[in-house]
């Protein structure tokens, strides 16, 4: 069979721009980091955080652990200056040092509740829904509020930190 001159590299052409289209379910492989939204005069700062998981309730579960854990261990460097970029816990290795801490802190229904409100997701989400689907697993985001002072007031209290 004779092939036309134009026939060869048409199909090059075409093989080429079909292996060029977007792929789906690249989600799960971008870091979404927490960021400032904002801070209120009581010390509390409002946070869009992001989590990872099976499902919508397990990623909203582990997007409120990871701004807590963000307040404490990272700082808030994303978004608005307001937030304090500093973490509550600087001494080095405290999340090992400190383990059993907070590992029972951080458990399911654990203690770092009574430091979170979602009083703000309502107004946030009803502007946009951030929820981003890969092939095993659900990240969603939330608007999320830490009490920061409390946060550190307990700290103190626990010896976890010093004033």
């Amino acid at each position: 069979m004779k092939m036309n001159g134009y026939v060869l590299p048409a199909l090059l052409c075409l093989l080429t721009l079909a292996g060029c289209g977007s792929r789906r379910g690249t989600a799960g492989n971008y870091v979404y980091r927490t960021e400032c939204m904002g801070s209120e005069l009581d010390g509390s700062v409002t946070l869009k955080a992001w989590g990872n998981g099976r499902n919508y309730f397990d990623a909203v579960e582990q997007a409120k652990k990871n701004a807590v854990n963000d307040v404490l261990f990272k700082g808030i460097t994303e978004g608005k200056n307001e937030c304090y970029p500093r973490p509550l816990v600087t001494e080095a290795n405290a999340r090992r040092i400190y383990e059993t801490y907070f590992n029972r802190f951080f458990r399911d229904g654990g203690e770092y509740k009574r430091y979170i409100s979602l009083k703000d997701e309502y107004l946030f989400n009803k502007l946009n829904r951030d929820r981003k689907g890969a092939r095993q697993s659900v990240t969603q985001g939330v608007v999320v509020r830490v009490f920061r002072a409390e946060l550190k007031e307990k700290l103190i209290k626990d010896g976890i930190i010093t004033n």
